[in-house]
């Protein structure tokens, strides 16, 4: 076989250095040690980032790194102490960067060109003594930009105009600086703002008039809604008015009606507005699948064309492998699932491959074959806890598995030191991606009936896999939003189930999700009912739209929707919980909170008080809109967190 003319980089390319790890981005390591050079660090707050490290490492990450599938999606450095210049060309650098945070330094000086940016979703500089004037045109380029908080620096001047243009913009906070001049009407919809304690005056726009009151304190020259200061234009035409018809005591009269009807407005503004709180971590480090394309290793054409030719070899007795189960070699690729044909090692040689990233198991690359059917390949490690024939029958076992919410594996390879699993292609993605990343014009779709829909087939997928690996001490798993990727129709397919079987007993407790249910992290235990927990918080995830922080490995960044969630139960703040973006469906109000108390009755500290999953299924089953269900749910949540923990 001869690899003449080649453009892109090929799946051969992998395989032939399929011993060697992926090694993390030598560019992004020099960009970050490049950045970190440029500040001033007295207390050596960045003594992790050092050269010849892996400033993503599961174990060890860099301070203030945060990481998504092997790559840097954001910086967290805030309260570092850090002064100095901030390098943006370094971060220009950082092509998968999606959001930055420096709150509560001691940066100074202009803001930077941050605007070189144009993908950045997320700019956190609160708290620094940045100052000057920002230009009316700074935010031309920053379409992408969903959240700013600029708050307790020193900038002067108007509000760029720029700014009211950015049709992705949800979060703006400007407090604490000497911003002047008027607030202008921003083009489109904010969901969280603060303007107080600046230097504006003039009329608030009528865009911003539903928020509270607090977001605009601190301005002297400021009236109108939601203020309780009338502007002086109306009060002198009133006065006008009143001195030319004689009905002086009417105009007032009128005046005091309006005052009281403002007064109104703010108090009824203050009950019903629900403030969204800053999250250090926010969504934006897991905005959207990476894909970078990989540059060929300087491999010479004969030691591919050896090597080709000696994996052509090898497909000829994996295809016979792969159809009577016997006799495969070591270089063989097994298909264990012929749903998308049966194909082998040459095929994937062929096929334009791209770094996905990596994963908790391993690394994926995404592979797409002559006949166009488009291959997800997963690298997996450290699966040895079976020998080469024990795992030849769980991905048999694996791949005979058919339901219309699980992902079935197609084939896999076999190595000692590593094993290749091939999987279909999902072009939509991964829930977790849909959740937290930049939707577009997929956000409208992420109504109530699509999440119900989602969160009913993760259920019946969940369900067949406890019945069907019930033999399993973790019929799933690694159960995460990651794990679950949605087909055109928002269908739900559960992929990285039953490696449990295979997977090295050290590197399942420290790689696999349900590992990080209460038992397993205390006590080392791990049981269907860990799959269950991960399950609640699937739920949980898809009903507030938060990110939970039980994903991070160090535990910091996203929310503890666990705590939160049951706190906010025990204090009757149900309303407080949902997804602003569904929380306006108030006919299916009662679907929500039944739902919040399944998942609550799934995400429970003792297994034993935690429902079984084909329960959960049928309490999802049965969930109607009509009035009264969801008490009987909070009476059985109630019973089940009254009753005596598991010993």
């Amino acid at each position: 076989m001869v690899f003449v003319g080649l453009i892109r980089p090929t799946f051969f390319i992998f395989l032939c250095f399929i011993h060697s790890p992926l090694v993390f981005s030598a560019t992004e390591i020099d960009s970050l040690l490049k950045l970190k050079k440029s500040f001033k660090d007295e207390n050596n707050k960045l003594e992790s980032w050092v050269p010849n490290s892996n400033p993503c490492n599961v174990s060890k990450p860099w301070e203030g790194i945060i990481c998504y599938e092997g790559t840097v999606a954001g910086l967290r450095l805030g309260e570092m102490e850090l002064g100095g210049e901030i390098d943006v060309s370094a971060l220009e650098e950082l092509k998968n960067l999606r959001s930055i945070g420096f709150t509560n330094n001691s940066f100074t000086g202009p803001i930077p060109e941050f605007n070189r940016l144009g993908a950045l979703k997320a700019l956190y500089l609160t708290g620094n003594a940045f100052s000057g004037e920002i230009n009316g045109d700074y935010f031309v380029k920053m379409e992408s930009l969903k959240k700013l908080w600029l708050g307790h620096n020193k900038f002067t001047g108007l509000i760029p105009v720029s700014l009211t243009k950015l049709s992705n913009l949800k979060e703006l906070h400007l407090e604490g600086n000497e911003f002047s001049g008027k607030i202008p009407e921003f083009e489109h919809s904010l969901k969280d703002i603060d303007f107080s304690n600046n230097k504006f005056d003039g009329l608030i726009p009528t865009s911003l008039a539903t928020f509270n009151a607090s977001s605009f304190q601190g301005n002297e020259g400021l009236c109108g809604k939601p203020l309780d200061k009338v502007c002086p234009t109306a009060n002198s035409a009133a006065t006008q008015s009143s001195e030319s018809t004689g009905s002086g005591m009417v105009t007032a009269a009128i005046i005091t009606l309006v005052f009281v009807l403002l007064l109104l407005f703010v108090a009824t503004g203050v009950v019903l507005r629900r403030r969204r709180q800053f999250d250090v971590l926010g969504r934006e480090a897991f905005d959207d699948p990476i894909e970078m394309h990989v540059a060929p290793p300087s491999t010479s054409r004969k030691e591919i064309e050896a090597a080709g030719a000696a994996s052509s070899r090898s497909v000829t007795s994996s295809r016979k492998g792969s159809q009577h189960g016997k006799g495969a070699g070591a270089g063989d690729l097994i298909v264990v699932n012929e749903e998308r044909g049966v194909f082998g090692l040459p095929d994937l040689m062929k096929a334009a491959a791209e770094v996905l990233g990596n994963g908790s198991l391993g690394s994926a690359y995404k592979a797409v074959m002559t006949n166009g059917v488009a291959v997800v390949v997963k690298r997996m490690r450290d699966m040895n806890k079976v020998a080469k024939d024990g795992f030849d029958m769980e991905l048999r076992r694996l791949g005979s598995l058919h339901h219309r919410n699980i992902l079935t594996p197609l084939a896999y390879h076999y190595r000692k030191e590593e094993k290749l699993v091939v999987y279909e292609y999902v072009p939509r993605g991964s829930l977790l991606f849909l959740l937290h990343g930049d939707r577009g014009s997929c956000q409208a779709e992420l109504d109530w009936p699509t999440r119900l829909k989602i969160i009913h087939g993760i259920a019946r997928g969940m369900a067949f896999l406890h019945t069907e690996l019930a033999s399993y001490n973790l019929p799933h798993g690694n159960l995460k939003s990651s794990n679950i990727f949605l087909g055109s129709d928002y269908e739900p397919l559960l992929s990285d189930y039953g490696f449990w079987s295979v997977v090295n007993p050290t590197q399942a407790a420290q790689a696999m999700f349900a590992y990080k249910a209460p038992e397993a992290t205390e006590y080392h235990l791990a049981s269907p009912k860990s799959d269950v927990y991960c399950f609640g918080i699937v739920i949980l995830e898809i009903l507030t739209g938060k990110f939970p922080s039980q994903y991070l490995h160090n535990g910091t960044g996203g929310t503890d929707v666990v705590q939160w969630v049951l706190s906010a139960l025990l204090e009757g703040k149900e309303t407080e919980l949902f997804d602003p973006e569904i929380a306006s469906a108030s006919e299916s109000y009662n679907e929500m909170e039944q739902l919040l108390y399944i998942g609550a009755a799934c995400v429970e500290q003792s297994p034993e008080k935690r429902l079984a999953m084909r329960d959960a299924v049928r309490k999802i089953e049965e969930i109607q809109v009509a009035e009264g269900r969801a008490p009987t749910l909070k009476e059985e949540y109630a019973k089940l967190s009254s009753s005596p923990p598991m010993m």
